[in-house]
């Protein structure tokens, strides 16, 4: 068969359509707004992998009116013939059949994302309706299902001089929850999508009335483009990414990255465009190489007789921002989910890329090696000033009948599951959120003195921190390399702080602490936000709470014409025990934010904007979002 050849043929079934709508979040993860936007990705990964293989270069996106999403790409176009066994097309096998395309053998397709087979059919079960039109063999052909069944068979319905494949859907409302795309949450994964395929035109519309946006996202320079865009708002070492690509027994490896002048590593790891966040062999094998060459070169130059200490893997990569892409014909994930790599023979082949790379590269830019050194040794100083710390703590809490901060008053449950522990703001606050809390379940930690910006500083400044370590004690669960997500003692972590500016501010802090050292709390769900009441409106003796401007102003016309009095809450502590529990504690009643970082690479550009030393992008970041700001106290 030739490579080109691409016919009914390749088409494998290997079991049919069933329970998807029954059980969407086996398939798409959720029914919420991660599963709403999964729906896209698998249409857009499909023209991707058109794109893999060399027969399509250009992608539209676009949101329509009513947040129908229309996907069009110039690559070979859907087969249409007979599907050789079950005598329908291969367009409405490919729609309609779990685990059907042309992704089985190594012919269709050399490399993949969509290993699977489930994308096209799943999203087409999870739609009201669905469409797929084809521009193949100078014909244009559609198809049209309804919640997965087709309305009647493929059909010409005009001439063509192209080819492709466009996809348009309706998600279904009786699946989701929620039925309005965040154009910002596309524009990040296609973007993405565009750096890892360097040369790929990707374009976004967004036709909906009020919302109307376009952009394009098209990156000759790949991953390089992709560390810049990463680092546009830090100091970096030296200016232009380090660029490392290999091909090895048809393993495509590129690597490129970039130190700057921060404290923490930045690492994103693709393999066939998918993001492996947990890692896996190719990970592996970058992180081996990077500590095997900065500690030869240690003792190349000469660096390392000051050393009291060996270097670790971690000090080599302070301040590192890399973006590791493979590209294999047969990966083997850990899983559906696709987050970590398997395969054994790709941890030697990226070792090998990358030790011999750096080298080369380091040997003719000796001071930007002396410059990343300089900034191991220390990461290393403080890693080890850190250890210090914790072991005097050690010793310490060793001599005293119980190791929790005082000021942390816990709950009586032990099962980690069944409790929860609010961090809040300011000691009035913490008072009433002791007497109304339920001791049962529910532990409180007020904050006390500065919080430390952790952005600004090493980990030995974090284990000293008097606000960050009474935290870092109560979760019982660590820091950094330490952390260890089994022993966390609260299965909810819940930063209770004021509706107002110092509130907003002691918010960022904290999260920013748990994204850079207790990052698995994030990934797993375990941090909420809690939101307490803006109002408390008072009419006829009876007393009511709104969380916003929008709700006050319904409660105000509800109650027109009567004597209403409107508080305006400035801060938790305005409120006594029974009213903090009632309106902001009370699992019946209240309303939390749960904290997700499901795209690393904005939560990154967002903590480094904030919190950040560079004030620039942040003045920049205030003035663009400032008209989007409603209840600001100053």
């Amino acid at each position: 068969m030739s490579e080109s050849e691409y016919s009914s043929k390749n088409i494998q079934v290997l079991e049919g359509l069933s329970a998807v709508r029954k059980r969407p979040g086996m398939y798409i993860g959720s029914t919420g707004l991660p599963g709403l936007h999964h729906l896209v990705y698998e249409i857009v990964d499909n023209a991707i992998d058109e794109a893999m293989a060399g027969y399509c270069k250009n992608i539209i996106v676009t949101i329509k009116k009513g947040d129908i999403i229309e996907v069009i790409d110039d690559g070979r176009g859907i087969p249409v013939d007979p599907h050789p066994k079950l005598k329908i097309s291969a367009l409405e096998v490919v729609f309609t059949k779990l685990h059907a395309g042309g992704k089985f053998d190594n012919d269709t397709y050399k490399v993949s994302g969509g290993l699977h087979g489930v994308g096209a059919s799943v999203v087409n079960a999870l739609s009201e309706w669905l469409t797929a039109t084809v521009h193949l063999n100078g014909k244009k052909y559609e198809q049209t299902f309804q919640r997965g069944t087709p309305k009647a068979p493929v059909k010409v319905i005009g001439e063509s001089d192209r080819t492709g494949t466009t996809v348009a859907f309706k998600p279904d409302h009786e699946i989701f929850e929620i039925l309005v795309y965040h154009y910002e949450t596309l524009a990040h994964r296609l973007r993405e999508l565009a750096f890892l395929n360097k040369g790929i035109k990707v374009i976004l519309n967004d036709e909906r009335e009020g919302k109307e946006k376009s952009e394009t996202f098209n990156y000759e320079g790949g991953i390089s483009m992709f560390v810049e865009h990463i680092n546009n708002k830090k100091t970096v070492l030296h200016d232009k990414p380090v660029h490392l690509t290999r091909t090895e027994d048809k393993v495509e490896v590129e690597v490129a990255l970039q130190y700057t002048d921060t404290y923490h590593e930045s690492m994103f790891a693709y393999c066939n465009n998918i993001n492996t966040t947990e890692g896996g062999t190719h990970l592996n094998g970058f992180r081996s190489a990077l500590t095997k060459v900065c500690n030869d070169y240690l003792k190349t130059l000469g660096m390392d007789k000051k050393l009291k200490f060996d270097i670790s893997g971690d000090d080599t990569r302070e301040g590192l921002t890399a973006v590791l892409s493979v590209k294999i014909p047969n990966p083997q994930f850990e899983g559906q989910t696709k987050t970590k790599l398997g395969n054994s023979e790709v941890k030697g082949i990226v070792e090998r890329l990358v030790s011999e790379g750096l080298d080369a590269y380091f040997s003719q830019n000796p001071k930007i090696i002396k410059a990343i050194l300089e900034k191991t040794i220390k990461a290393a100083e403080a890693r080890e000033a850190a250890r210090h710390a914790r072991e005097l703590a050690r010793r310490k809490n060793a001599l005293e009948s119980d190791s929790l901060p005082g000021k942390l008053s816990d709950c009586q449950e032990e099962e980690p599951d069944k409790c929860e522990i609010y961090i809040v703001e300011g000691d009035s606050a913490g008072g009433s959120a002791k007497m109304g809390r339920d001791r049962k379940f529910q532990a409180i930690l007020p904050l006390r003195g500065k919080m430390l910006n952790v952005e600004k500083a090493r980990i030995d400044k974090i284990v000293e921190s008097e606000t960050l370590k009474p935290i870092i004690s109560a979760l019982g669960c660590g820091i950094g390399t330490a952390f260890n997500i089994e022993k966390l003692r609260y299965g909810r972590v819940i930063i209770m702080a004021d509706a107002d500016v110092d509130g907003s501010h002691i918010r960022t802090l904290l999260l920013t602490f748990f994204f850079r050292y207790m990052r698995p709390l994030i990934d797993n769900g375990n941090v909420f936000i809690a939101v307490p009441p803006l109002y408390k409106i008072t009419s006829g003796g009876k007393e009511e709470y709104t969380y916003s401007d929008e709700g006050k102003e319904t409660l105000l016309a509800k109650h027109k014409g009567s004597k209403t009095a409107v508080q305006r809450y400035k801060g938790l502590g305005e409120m006594n025990p029974e009213q903090l529990w009632d309106t902001t504690m009370n699992p019946e009643k209240r309303q939390m934010l749960q904290v997700l970082a499901e795209d690393a690479e904005l939560a990154e550009e967002m903590f480094t904007i904030l919190m950040g030393d560079e004030v620039e992008p942040r003045r920049e970041f205030i003035e663009k979002n400032a008209k989007y700001v409603k209840n600001l106290d100053v």
